[in-house]
Formats: structure tokens, C-alpha cells, sequence
């Protein structure tokens, strides 16, 4: 079964990149929503979600997002169907010590505004930060050091697309949520985009493709 919310944010990602890039998104978008629907064990999911990447191999930049995507489903959908302490044994302790390398920090960001919608708030930066991620207490330094890029830029969320690529563009490409950056400090700074607004942040962008797919994937997420 498929979340609703993870289908139309996946189904907006392929065909954001795919216009960009050109391409048709039909087979690959077919597939994948096959392998969210089955009802099959998560890790019969992950190497059904891989084969999809593997034989379309020009969508591989959003291979680990989408990773991400099947997890969130996973948590939405899927787990509902298996014992209440389900993510406390050691099957999915297993699990998450084979997928210990996958996915991205898109993950932390789509289970804050599943939060969100839970709690009834709107999302926004300084909430996400110290709030959900505890960048400043002692015992969540990781988190701190990966965000380290977005805890200095908080004021760009209040400037410019065009202020937020800058930015972007200047991270070493090592650090941690390089790729991220800017769609995620884009959805904090314009939600809702209008087209104008898309239009700036696709203008703004060096990676016009990529980063236009993670906008889309969030923002529809999040609706």
C-alpha cells in the first residue's frame, strides 16, 4: 500500500526531473509504484526499488531520495501490518544495520513535517533545527556538524532564492547535505512557491534538475 502523500511526491520528483532532463518517466514511474504498493517484506521492496534504478540509469541521481521515500511508506503504510513492537526487534534492527549506508538527510526532513501535519503546526526552520533535530544539546553533536551549513545560513530563509544558491554553491562537495542545501533552505523559505517563484528557484539553481525534483518532492509532501 502506498501513502498518498508518498505517491504524489514521488510521482512529482520523476516527472520534474524527467522534464528537465528530457526524458520519459513513464517505465521507471510504472515500476516504483509497483514495488510502494506491493505487499511484499521492506527488503524485497529495497532491491525491487534498486532493480527499477538500475535498469533506468538516467534517474540514478534519485536513487537514495527515494530510498528515503520508500522508508517514510514504510512507516506510513506498511509497518501497520506487523506487530505493534515491530521496529524494537532485532529482524528490523537487522534491517537498519544493512541500510545503514542508504537514503539522505531528506529523510529527517519528511518525518518533521509528517510531525507537522500531526500536530497541526507549520513547518519552519528554527523548529526543525532545535526542535526536531536538538542541534543544540550535547548528546546530538552529529546532527549539529552535518547542519552546521544550514545553522549558519537560518537568515537566508528570509532572503532570496538566488542568496540561498550562493550559499549552496560554496559548500565543499564532501559535506554532508552539499546536494540538499538548497532545495531544503528553498522549501523553508517559500513553502507554497508560485510559479514565479519556481521559476526563480529553477533559474538560481546549477543543478536545475536535481534540485528542482527535491523542491517538488518536498513541497508535495508536505500538501
Amino acid at each position: 500500500m502506498m501513502n498518498p502523500h508518498v505517491q504524489q511526491a514521488l510521482e512529482a520528483a520523476l516527472h520534474t526531473y524527467a522534464k528537465i532532463e528530457t526524458l520519459d518517466a513513464a517505465v521507471i514511474s510504472a515500476r516504483l509504484s509497483s514495488v510502494f504498493n506491493a505487499d511484499l517484506p521492506y527488503m524485497e521492496k529495497v532491491a525491487g526499488m534498486d532493480a527499477a534504478f538500475d535498469d533506468s540509469p538516467r534517474f540514478e541521481a534519485l536513487r537514495e531520495p527515494v530510498f528515503d521515500l520508500l522508508l517514510i511508506n514504510f512507516f506510513a503504510a506498511d509497518v501497520n501490518k506487523l506487530e505493534a513492537d515491530y521496529l524494537e526487534s532485532e529482524e528490523w534492527e537487522a534491517i537498519e544495520d544493512q541500510t545503514i549506508d542508504r537514503g539522505t538527510e531528506l529523510l529527517n526532513l519528511l518525518l518533521y513535517l509528517r510531525e507537522c501535519a500531526d500536530e497541526d503546526i507549520d513547518p519552519y526552520l528554527g523548529d526543525y533545527l532545535k526542535e526536531f533535530l536538538l542541534v543544540d544539546e550535547d548528546e546530538f553533536q552529529d546532527e549539529h556538524r552535518i547542519y552546521e551549513p544550514v545553522i549558519a545560513n537560518q537568515l537566508l530563509v528570509d532572503s532570496s532564492y538566488e542568496a540561498i544558491a550562493q550559499a549552496a554553491h560554496q559548500l565543499p562537495e564532501d559535506q554532508e547535505l552539499a546536494e540538499l542545501f538548497y532545495p531544503l533552505m528553498g522549501f523553508f523559505c517559500e513553502p507554497n512557491p508560485s510559479e514565479q517563484d519556481w521559476a526563480a528557484y529553477v533559474k538560481a539553481s546549477k543543478n536545475p534538475a536535481f534540485d528542482a525534483a527535491m523542491y517538488k518532492l518536498i513541497t508535495q509532501y508536505n500538501h
